[in-house]
């Protein structure tokens, strides 16, 4: 008998909030990630998605998750945003969902 495996999210119960990063050049987008990547508050079930800074494109932030584990990626943007400020950041644009809204 195989263990089963855990059930795979369905495309509505993804959800993510996105930072837009105006102006993050490479060496400060890398700092901002180590941080985020060493914090207990963007660990599972979070998952950070990134995209690093390019020419013509901003560097951007997102923090996924499921609709059950809403409080916690609010909890985990306001953490983001004070790591940002940390690096002297400043938040372009965040989008929030509505808790009905998919990501």
């Amino acid at each position: 008998m195989t263990p089963a495996s855990p059930p795979s999210p369905s495309p509505g119960d993804v959800q993510g909030i996105a930072f837009t990063l105006d102006g993050v050049d490479e060496l400060t987008f890398a700092r901002i990630l180590r941080d985020v990547m060493h914090d207990a508050a963007f660990g599972r079930p979070l998952q950070i998605q990134a995209q690093e800074p390019r020419p013509g494109l901003s560097a951007r932030l997102t923090v996924a998750f499921r609709r059950q584990d809403r409080t916690r990626a609010v909890a985990a943007m306001q953490r983001l945003k004070t790591l940002l400020l940390r690096h002297g950041v400043q938040v372009d644009s965040v989008h929030v969902p509505d808790a009905g809204q998919s990501f």
